[in-house]
Formats: structure tokens, sequence, C-alpha cells
């Protein structure tokens, strides 16, 4: 099958194009608004951007609270979604008005961040403090603009819960962090994990 995307004619009941660039890990966003509410959102267009200095990025389809919160602040978390915490996740993910603490209804605890003021997820196996580096709204090959806003932030702290450190190293199958594979798929890093080695030995 071949089809192109300006006519996205492609005979499937949804649109493959998200089940294709998968993976997708899922940055768990926490965002303080300046009227001070708390905000706490999964984005699956998350990811890390570059080790040195270490920044990673979330994508906001449209102009969500967690890019005006972060847009106004400059600051933003981002906790680890992880098996264990995955309907959390889901319930934090609801639509509702500016202001809303989706915090108490994913049932979670908001805490500050150490060097950021903003929250994360207390429960979270890990969590980045990041501080904003820029804002895009990507442009289109007709001359316009995308109706997506990228929001990088350069991490400052990482917090690691010691429960899931062995021999010195994250046990991915302690983590199992959940990632976005298409329509309602989801994955998490516990159910096959393997290693592989580089060539050059990296």
């Amino acid at each position: 099958m071949f089809y192109t995307t300006d006519t996205n004619r492609h005979r499937m009941q949804h649109d493959p194009f998200k089940a294709i660039v998968a993976p997708r890990p899922i940055g768990w966003i926490g965002t303080k608004g300046r009227d001070a509410s708390i905000n706490l959102s999964p984005y699956s267009f998350f990811n890390v951007v570059s080790d040195d200095p270490k920044i990673v990025m979330f994508s906001s389809s449209g102009r969500k609270d967690s890019l005006r919160n972060a847009e106004e602040t400059g600051v933003f978390t981002a906790s680890l979604a992880s098996r264990d915490l995955a309907e959390q996740v889901n319930a934090s993910s609801i639509s509702v008005p500016y202001g809303t603490d989706e915090f108490a209804i994913a049932g979670v605890t908001p805490k500050r961040g150490e060097l950021v003021d903003a929250p994360y997820v207390a429960e979270a196996h890990a969590v980045l403090e990041c501080r904003v580096t820029d804002l895009i709204q990507p442009k289109t090959l007709d001359g316009g603009r995308a109706a997506s806003f990228m929001v990088f932030g350069q991490v400052v702290g990482i917090h690691i819960s010691e429960s899931v450190i062995r021999d010195e190293r994250i046990d991915m199958n302690l983590l199992r962090p959940i990632a976005r594979m298409g329509y309602r798929d989801f994955s998490d890093g516990g159910t096959d994990v393997f290693q592989l080695t580089r060539p050059n030995g990296g």
C-alpha cells in the first residue's frame, strides 16, 4: 500500500502514521501557572533531543495548558510514565478547564521541584526538572505553520528512585516505562528487554 499524506487515502480505519512512528515515550509533563494552579498531562510526542547538554522536547497539539504554563513560567517537569502508574497517566489525560488539578484527578501526589517551580509526580520512579530553552511552531511545505508547538527544555535536575537501581544501573525490568504504540495500544519496557552491543563496542 502507498498513499500520499495530502489525501490521507490509506483505506484503514485510523491513520497509521502514529502506529508507524512507535513506540513513542510518554512525557508526563508537570507545570504551574502564573495563578499558582498546577497541571499534569501526558504527551506521547516527547523525546530526548540532546545529551550535551541534556535537552528534552514535548509537542503540544494546539495551545494546551502545559504549553501555556511552560511558556509563561519557563519551566516544566517530566515524570516517567511507568506500568504501575499507567492508569494514573491515563486519568490525567482528561480534558478539563484551565486551572483544574489533574494530580488530584489522577490520585497522585504533586511535589515541587528542587530547582524549578513546577510540580512533579512524587510516586514516579524518575523525574526530569527542565528549564525552557526554546518554543517552536514548525513550518510546513506551503509556508504555513503546523498546528503543534514544540517545547524544548534543558534538564537541570534528575530524580531516580532507589527502588529501581540495581548494580549501579536502572533496572528496566523494574522501571517498565510505558510507550504509545498507536491507536489504543501501549507497551512497557518490562515485557521483553534484550541487549545489543553496537559494532564499535558502544
